[in-house]
């Protein structure tokens, strides 16, 4: 898509697929399996490896994987799940598909990120509300990441970060880092694999844990329910044979679940871009240098968003969110993203408070959190992705300082 000389489109999210991805899937679709196969165990194998997990649990998408650690915490009704509300859906709705509720807190206004004192906050309210604060979901946004886990702890909570964002982050913790998914002082991580992420299999997530009873509960909730471990069953006249062996065919379903599984189409995509992901996350990170550099003349009209202290020696960004003062501009934010659809170029908001959400506000009221209101006054997403070319940056910077020169 060209509009007379501008470029092609540059979405401001988009896969990297090569033809070793497409051989890998191809192999796939010869073999055996394409559900429920070695692949999707390889796959699993591959994303503990990389994030120092003992169990990485691949799911459907990254809101099937956020719904499978709410389930798997046991949460109750009366329970408070503390979210940001700078964040996608998933991530409150994951609280209620399970029956507990959710608490907003409010984000640094320029990281868009959750801060201890934003936790302290939210968990006072949930105290006023008569709630039980169980856990929270911090959400490493954009790629970088939001540290609570000290202040979570202190307050007894259990901590899933939702990484969706973060594939391939590291922290910093104390005097050293960490890489995002490990389990370092947290329950569970969940992280996402839709074509605009780190890596892409289509649609598809995983959850990793390194506490063993976290991950059995994954694998059950991730799959009906069902268990087949001979140990685990409760009806003992139907699951064993006379001469006291398991009949082959018996599974039992001692809690209900859901059909999250990952195909091994998918796994053999992801196994795939794995291969490539320290390339992605460099070339991300220099694009992520090269937008900094070159908006620099144009503050304070238009600025980068502010990095999180917590980030370690890797930020596997997947976001890159300009901070813009569209009353100096002169123009709105649609009009903005107007004007850049014209040259050709998109852009996204990430995202929408969902504290303003009606289903919410019909349930909890309306929440003032002035943090999250300010940072989405301000943000638009601009184009970021590995195939985007040093030349296209620059496309995207001309058009914007051309919207500045208008204004000054």
């Amino acid at each position: 898509m060209t509009d007379g000389g501008s470029g092609p489109f540059l979405s401001y999210g988009r896969q990297s697929i090569s033809d070793e991805d497409i051989e890998a899937v191809v192999a796939v679709l010869r073999g055996d399996w394409l559900t429920q196969g070695p692949t999707v165990d390889a796959f699993e194998k591959e994303l503990a490896t990389l994030t120092g997990a003992t169990h990485a649990v691949a799911c459907s998408n990254g809101t099937t994987g956020l719904h499978i650690a709410a389930a798997a915490l046991d949460l109750q009704p009366k329970d408070a799940v503390i979210v940001p509300s700078i964040t996608f859906l998933a991530t409150a709705n994951a609280v209620r598909y399970v029956g507990a509720e959710v608490v907003f807190a409010d984000v640094n206004p320029d990281t868009a990120l959750m801060e201890p004192q934003h936790l302290d906050d939210a968990l006072a309210r949930a105290k006023a509300q008569g709630l039980r604060p169980r856990a929270v979901f911090p959400v490493h946004l954009a790629g970088h990441p939001a540290d609570v886990r000290d202040a979570a702890r202190a307050a007894g909570l259990m901590v899933v970060e939702d990484a969706c964002h973060a594939l391939g982050t590291k922290m910093r913790r104390g005097d050293g880092e960490v890489t995002v998914g490990s389990g370092a002082g947290v329950d569970m991580t969940v992280f996402s694999f839709h074509p605009v992420k780190t890596i892409a299999t289509g649609e598809g997530g995983a959850v990793t844990t390194s506490d063993d009873e976290l991950g059995d509960r994954l694998r059950r909730f991730r799959s009906h329910g069902m268990v087949r471990e001979p140990q685990l069953f409760q009806n003992r006249d139907e699951a064993f044979s006379p001469d006291g062996k398991p009949n082959p065919w018996y599974y039992e379903m001692p809690d209900i679940g859901f059909n999250y599984r990952l195909t091994d189409l998918q796994s053999a995509l992801g196994l795939s871009q794995l291969k490539r992901i320290d390339r992605f996350i460099e070339r991300r990170e220099e694009i992520v240098d090269l937008y900094d550099r070159s908006l620099a003349p144009l503050a304070p009209y238009i600025e980068p968003l502010s990095r999180s202290k917590a980030s370690g020696s890797r930020v596997g960004w997947h976001l890159y969110v300009g901070l813009f003062d569209f009353e100096r501009l002169g123009l709105g934010r649609a009009e903005v993203m107007a004007a850049l659809r014209e040259k050709n170029i998109g852009s996204q908001v990430h995202y929408v408070p969902v504290h303003w959400q009606p289903y919410y506000v019909e349930r909890y009221g309306k929440l003032d959190l002035p943090g999250a209101a300010a940072y989405y006054r301000r943000c638009l997403s601009l184009p970021l992705y590995p195939g985007l070319q040093d030349a296209d940056v620059q496309r995207v910077v001309d058009a914007l300082a051309g919207l500045v020169k208008r204004a000054s």
